[in-house]
């Protein structure tokens, strides 16, 4: 049977006791993931939001499975201001995360700052970031990430991609901008649903009581359209959430067993 045809597969819902226990076993299928592909291509691909996503990533450092040399690091988005500025999605992960492992600086895929007046520019410069490292775009309809790394916010958006926003219907563009986000600051560039929808693995973390109820609307009532419940990548690839138990303390679908 085609993969065209097959529906995408059920999300798996991993329930965790507590934050750390979340991150130890994030950091294990992460390592698990990065095996996977670079012993199929010698690389892995992965993209990064920003939030608490950055300090839940902390089990990966001094990780000696971590093989940061073959990591190509792209952002699910980002906001349109330095690369030093304190809403930087790449500074709060370099703080939190680069800094501190011996990933090799160009690996690391952050939006040109020479562009940051001309948004549409900018979100052009890196789709060809995308493109070079995913093949010419007339032979890849879209890119395949090995790994998407995403949180979400209480709206229930991902990335940059907010409820009932135009965006939520692109798909065309792999990268696309934002002028009017609803959440400061409000010039931003995301990828989209169709880059998050083409990646073999998307992860969804969230941890606290104080995403039990939006957690409850994505996973329980899809048919809601909150911009998270959208990412259902085609076969093969899955969506996974990692969460602790007062994150999904109001979630009725089933947890899975916590396997690699």
């Amino acid at each position: 049977m085609s993969s065209i045809h097959q529906p995408p597969s059920p999300s798996v819902l991993y329930s965790f006791e507590s934050p750390n226990e979340l991150c130890e076993k994030l950091a294990a299928f992460i390592a698990k993931a990065q095996k996977e592909a670079i012993d199929k291509k010698g690389r892995f691909t992965v993209a990064l939001s920003g939030g608490s996503l950055p300090k839940q990533l902390n089990k990966l450092i001094d990780n000696p499975a971590v093989k940061w040399d073959k990591w190509q690091v792209f952002f699910a988005d980002e906001r349109c201001v330095p690369l030093d500025h304190e809403d930087s999605n790449y500074n709060l992960c370099r703080k939190e995360l680069f800094s501190k492992v011996p990933i090799p600086p160009k690996n690391i895929h952050h939006l040109d700052v020479a562009l940051l007046d001309d948004l549409e520019e900018l979100a052009d410069a890196y789709e060809k970031a995308l493109i070079n490292e995913f093949a010419q775009k007339d032979s890849a309809r879209f890119p395949v990430f090995d790994l998407i790394l995403l949180g979400i916010g209480p709206d229930g958006h991902t990335c940059s991609l907010f409820p009932e926003h135009p965006l939520l219907t692109e798909e065309d563009r792999w990268v696309a901008y934002i002028e009017d986000s609803p959440k400061p600051p409000p010039k931003r560039i995301t990828l989209t649903f169709p880059v998050l929808n083409h990646a073999l693995r998307v992860v969804f973390v969230a941890a606290g009581e104080g995403k039990a109820d939006v957690l409850s609307t994505i996973i329980d009532n899809p048919e809601a359209g909150l911009p998270a419940s959208r990412v259902r990548p085609s076969h093969p690839g899955q969506v996974y959430w990692y969460v602790d138990n007062a994150a999904s303390a109001k979630v009725k679908y089933q947890r899975s067993e916590f396997k690699l």
